[in-house]
């Protein structure tokens, strides 16, 4: 008989004690719609190593996180120091040379060039050539991305 005695407290308890709602937050993130992003109305933000424009950033139906911006880099200039990246990259680029590196590999890409990074690689960009180069960046996490 003792041993039914602490169910029957923890029972009594359950059926007493009201759950709380749970606390009200800011709600869902609205996912990204179709859209068009017209260059020209594209806002360049001045940056030491150039300029970059964003285009989007947010959660559509498929993926966690999209972000798009366009990087214009000048001539010499970095993206930044080599930085591993948990998420998948996609780089086009639209005008002038880049030098890709990625994990201790360099390669170069012109206009028109495609450049994939993949997750955990340690990258950086570097504008190769004697005028600006400009490239979108393409990311985007998914249930798979690593999290740390």
């Amino acid at each position: 008989m003792k041993a039914y005695i602490p169910l029957v407290v923890l029972m009594i308890v359950a059926s007493t004690t009201h759950a709380k709602a749970p606390a009200e937050g800011p709600g869902p993130t609205p996912k990204l719609a179709s859209n068009v992003f017209e260059w020209d109305k594209l806002t360049p933000e001045p940056k030491n190593n150039g300029a970059r424009r964003a285009v989007l950033d947010g959660v559509t139906s498929t993926v966690d996180r999209l972000h798009v911006h366009i990087t214009t880099l000048g001539p010499g200039e970095r993206s930044g120091e080599p930085t591993r990246h948990l998420q998948e990259e996609v780089i086009i680029v639209r005008e002038g040379t880049i030098e890709a590196n990625f994990d201790g590999q360099v390669r170069k890409a012109g206009p028109g060039s495609v450049i994939f990074f993949a997750s955990n690689a340690v990258t950086f960009l570097r504008n190769v050539g004697p005028a600006p180069a400009t490239y979108t960046v393409v990311y985007y996490y998914t249930p798979l991305t690593p999290k740390t």
